[in-house]
This record gives structure tokens, C-alpha cells and sequence, in this order.
């Protein structure tokens, strides 16, 4: 299981996740970037440093460049977000209180929660190396950081869409683009991006213990996805609810996953 090698993985992922401290809800944005960008590094130093890629090193690189790529462009739209935008500072300090003080020990339990979860995601990366690997075997790894690049490039394009449509027209949701298709691209893409993490070691996960860590961590990023979207919907409800054109687009438009005609999850009370 590489359990020496995941305590690292785990201290260098609350370490980067303790952001979080400051504002909680940075435990799940920007610290979550931070952790899985800090984390992909030190899964490569430690199978560079104990000679576990020999032979796979281009392949390494490769994932590493992903993860690398995802964190960084997480943490960077989330911080810029963060600073600019006053509306949306104050309707998520609105919806989840963000500037509450919390209890230092419910700080603490969220921490090490979001600190295991993250090294879970990065599992798949770590037991190749740790396994040996199948080098020369790449088809269905490769197959896995397509669909992980396919669901970065819906991320960054849904992110920069809204960010658009919201500068043209901030009393309408975004409607146009991937908002066509989908109203939640980036969680599609997010939920996407893991998919192809998780497919990407189906090679070579051994034992039980180890489908069962990659298997729980891709259905806790999937049901955060769903959470957040659910959440987000619920948002909307309430702001645009009344607003014919926002019905004709959110009554029509699946809600995160496309060609799936759920376009609400729950009901809403009327308030």
C-alpha cells in the first residue's frame, strides 16, 4: 500500500490545504489547488528519488504536468475571483456564512478530512510508480489522462465563459457557450478530470485496499460535484427564480451532466 510514502503525501497536502485556517471554505478551493499541485510534486520527487519510474519517467512527467496544470489554474482562477469580484464574495458570504468563526477543533477535523481525501485523489498517480508499474503498457492510462485533459479544457473554458457572460449581463446566469449544453460545465469538467485520473490507474491498483481507496476517492469528488451543483441551483432559485427567461433556460438545460435531463436536484421551499 506504500503507506510510509503516503504519510509524506498526506503532510505535504495539509500543509498546502491549511490556507483553509484563514477562511474555511479555502479548505475545498483555493487550499484544494494548492494540495493537489504540491501533492502531484512530491509524489514525483519520491518515485524519482526511490527509483520507482525507471523507464516510465516521460510518463511521470506527463502526470505531473496534469496535476501541476490543474492546481495552479485552480488556485489562480479562484484567487483572482476572490480578490475582484465583491459581488461574489458577498453572496457566498451569504450563503455559508464564510466569515463566521468557526471552533478551532471543527477547523482541525475539516483539515485532516480534506487532507486524506486529497491523497486519495492522487493515489491512482502514486501506486503505479509504487507498484512497479506496466511499463510499455500505456494504452489505458494514456485513454485515462485524455479524458483528464478533455475535462480540464471544460473547466477552464466554463470558468472563462461565466466569468464573461457575468461581466456582460450580472443579473442573468450564463446561458451561452457550454452553459448551452450543461449549467454547470466546470463541475462537469471537474467530474470529467477525475474520471480520467481514476481510469488511468486501473492497471495497475493491487488489492483490495487500494481499488477501494481509488474508488472511494472518485465517488467523494463526484458527490461533492453533484453537492455543489445541487447548491448552486438552489442559489439561483432563489435570485432568478421569478425571471422568465431564467425558467425557460433552467427548467430545459440539464444541470451537470449533459444529454441527462435532470435539471434540479431537491425541492424548494418557498420562502
Amino acid at each position: 500500500m506504500g503507506w510510509e510514502y503516503l504519510w509524506i503525501i498526506l503532510i505535504v497536502c495539509a500543509a498546502a490545504c491549511a490556507v483553509g485556517f484563514k477562511k474555511f471554505v479555502y479548505f475545498l478551493s483555493i487550499g484544494y489547488g494548492f494540495a493537489i499541485a504540491a501533492g502531484a510534486i512530491t509524489v514525483t520527487i519520491i518515485t524519482l528519488v526511490k527509483g520507482m519510474a525507471v523507464g516510465q519517467e516521460w510518463f511521470l512527467f506527463l502526470q505531473a504536468a496534469l496535476f501541476l496544470a490543474y492546481g495552479v489554474r485552480l488556485s489562480g482562477f479562484l484567487l483572482v475571483r476572490e480578490l475582484k469580484s465583491a459581488g461574489y464574495r458577498k453572496t457566498m458570504a451569504n450563503e455559508i456564512k464564510a466569515d463566521k468563526k468557526m471552533p478551532i477543533f471543527v477547523l482541525a477535523t475539516i483539515w485532516i478530512c480534506v487532507a486524506v481525501l486529497y491523497t486519495a485523489q492522487l493515489c491512482p498517480m502514486f501506486f503505479r510508480y509504487y507498484n512497479g508499474g506496466n511499463a510499455g503498457v500505456y494504452v489505458v492510462p494514456l485513454i485515462g489522462v485524455a479524458v483528464s485533459v478533455a475535462g480540464l479544457i471544460l473547466e477552464s473554458i466554463g470558468d472563462k465563459q461565466k466569468s464573461a457572460q457575468k461581466t456582460e449581463n450580472p443579473n442573468m446566469v450564463a446561458t451561452k457557450g457550454l452553459y448551452k449544453i450543461v449549467r454547470c460545465p466546470n463541475y462537469f469538467g471537474e467530474i470529467t478530470f477525475w474520471t480520467g485520473i481514476f481510469i488511468s490507474g486501473i492497471p495497475v491498483y493491487r488489492g483490495v485496499g487500494q481499488w477501494i481507496v481509488a474508488i472511494l476517492a472518485y465517488i467523494c469528488i463526484f458527490y461533492i460535484m453533484i453537492n455543489g451543483a445541487q447548491r448552486l441551483d438552489r442559489r439561483q432559485e432563489k435570485r432568478y427564480g421569478a425571471d422568465p427567461a431564467y425558467r425557460a433556460y433552467a427548467d430545459h438545460t440539464p444541470l451537470i451532466l449533459p444529454l441527462i435531463p435532470i435539471c434540479h436536484i431537491g425541492k424548494y421551499k418557498e420562502e
